[in-house]
């Protein structure tokens, strides 16, 4: 389960290496938004990194948080 970050805690002061604070900030981020637009975090993140190796870079922009469509959905779309 991914848990909601907190603010102002004395934990979060010190992130350990001066690259992290920067992954970190970008997957706050991803998570954040797939919360905004209405997914659940953890299925995004998992349909996300199946689909991502075969996909082609012009498709990527389809797996933002705010165009992404479940791989499920997608196949009934096809198939109906």
């Amino acid at each position: 389960m991914l848990c909601r970050a907190r603010h102002n805690k004395k934990n979060w002061l010190f992130i350990g290496h001066p690259k992290a604070g920067w992954r970190s900030a970008v997957i706050y981020s991803i998570i954040e938004s797939c919360r905004r637009h209405g997914h659940e975090p953890s299925a995004y993140l998992t349909d996300v990194l199946k689909r991502l190796p075969d996909m082609m870079i012009t498709d990527i922009a389809q797996l933002a948080p705010s165009n992404w469509k479940p791989a499920q959905a997608i196949k009934d779309t096809v198939t109906s």
